[in-house]
């Protein structure tokens, strides 16, 4: 696609307020594809009043001619998947056929889950002698990271158009001319002017105006937890609401019942997926000291089978995080089984697959997020050690348990403090609630759950 030189506002793509610009970057070469405008300030207020200025006419528009809209949505990212696949490949990296089937694939059934639910919610209900009402919460800022640059915002746009909100979108500085395309697709879908708004920038500048702005009713975030924290506390001052998809650290604990086999080979490849980008990837391998040295092999046999078929990490800086983190790794005592912190390439920004054995769970790369292809695998002696390593951390964002059963595995998933558990093996569910405990995270995305976030209650007594 072609990249805008300016910002969607009201319904148009309007000249920036400024001149800076943002170089967009192949991470699998190193070469600048795009320009796009780097908003001020100025941008975001502009793109917060075309918001508000919508509110009144989209809040009142019935809940079917909404989910009209966002069906035809839907129908647009179907059209333009190919499209959509390709430019996430271009400016993050992750291989065609993994972009073509998740980076553009799974947006499209959640925009058609909130399509379904925007018809069918119960924005009324009677209680008693009351009516209470589920109404629009206001203007939302939404603020998406890079690794996810299209699911991410389909699951806060998507909700938020069909609780009847409108919505100011701050893509991620990697990843904006996905943005860009989604944008085009709202215009196409017909959704009326202003109800969706999209300004490119860079975190702390757009990022920063649009938390702080006092025409945003509810801050949406997903980014790391020590952002997360930032505007949580801006938002805390100013009352305002927010929902935050923030970091994870998450357990795949695999009990000796299980198939160890398929349990490691799965785990492995949770990990490398988008290449390590994924903040709910089950990093941490907890495996039973009797099968442990099993494990082992069998996850640096999965990992090597890897190789070139992941892709490279968004950016040089978290090329660099990377790297450093395998090599801290190998300081404090952790076994390389496969991969490590060299370069597999000479040009691009890409990682090997990466294994660590005899982690333990104070290690750094047993506690920190490293977001890229990295597993550590971890031994445990018994389920109350496995739950003690399991919700060791800061971090309750997603985990997985295996075992012979479902029952036994869902016993021990019940115990964990985590938002969201695979359990052996489990699918992906657009109509489940995806969030955090801890410091991962306030409020839960997808399905039901990801719309009430958008929604406020008013009461009415007779």
């Amino acid at each position: 696609m072609k990249a805008h030189d300016g910002m969607y506002i009201g319904g148009e793509w309007r000249a920036a307020a400024g001149t800076d610009a943002i170089e967009v970057v192949d991470p699998a070469n190193e070469q600048i594809i795009a320009h796009v405008p780097a908003g001020t300030a100025e941008d975001v207020d502009a793109a917060v009043r075309a918001a508000r200025a919508a509110l009144p006419g989209w809040a009142a528009t019935p809940p079917a001619g909404r989910a009209a809209r966002v069906a035809a949505l839907r129908d647009v990212l179907v059209a333009r998947k190919g499209e959509i696949a390709a430019t996430v490949t271009a400016e993050l990296g992750a291989p065609l056929p993994f972009s073509q089937a998740v980076h553009a694939g799974v947006p499209i059934l959640v925009a058609g889950s909130y399509a379904e639910l925007a018809a069918s919610y119960a924005f009324e209900e009677k209680v008693g002698n009351s009516t209470v009402y589920a109404e629009p919460v206001g203007v939302v800022g939404a603020i998406t990271p890079w690794n996810y640059p299209l699911h991410q915002i389909v699951a806060k746009v998507a909700p938020a158009l069909a609780a009847g909100c409108t919505i100011v979108l701050k893509p991620a500085e990697d990843t904006p001319l996905t943005a860009q395309l989604f944008a085009e697709a709202v215009h196409e879908a017909g959704i009326p002017a202003g109800v969706f708004n999209l300004v490119t920038g860079l975190g702390p500048v757009a990022g920063q105006a649009l938390a702080e702005h006092d025409g945003v009713d509810l801050v949406s975030f997903t980014g790391s937890t020590a952002v997360g924290k930032q505007i949580g506390a801006t938002a805390g001052a100013a009352v305002k609401r927010v929902a935050l998809e923030l970091g994870g650290k998450s357990a795949n604990v695999i009990l000796p019942s299980a198939d160890l086999a398929k349990a490691v080979g799965v785990g492995v490849a949770n990990v490398m997926g988008n290449s390590g980008q994924t903040c709910s990837a089950w990093t941490r391998m907890l495996v039973h000291s009797s099968q442990y040295d099993e494990a082992v092999a069998l996850a640096a046999e999965a990992a090597a089978k890897y190789g070139d078929r992941i892709g490279p990490l968004v950016n040089a800086k978290q090329h660099a995080r990377v790297r450093g983190y395998i090599e801290r790794g190998v300081a404090e005592g952790a076994r390389l089984v496969a991969g490590g912190p060299e370069a597999p390439r000479e040009q691009g920004y890409f990682v090997s697959p990466t294994v660590f054995a005899d982690v333990t769970p104070e290690m750094t790369v047993a506690q920190e997020e490293i977001f890229g292809p990295v597993v550590s695998l971890i031994r445990y002696e018994d389920e109350d050690d496995a739950l003690r390593i399991a919700n060791g951390t800061v971090y309750g964002l997603a985990g997985a348990v295996w075992a012979g059963d479902d029952a036994e595995a869902v016993a021990f998933a019940r115990r964990m403090d985590t938002g969201q558990v695979d359990i052996n093996g489990g699918r992906f569910n657009p109509l489940a609630p995806f969030g955090g405990y801890k410091q991962s995270g306030v409020g839960r995305e997808l399905g039901s759950h990801g719309l009430a976030e958008y929604l406020q209650t008013k009461s009415l007594q007779f």
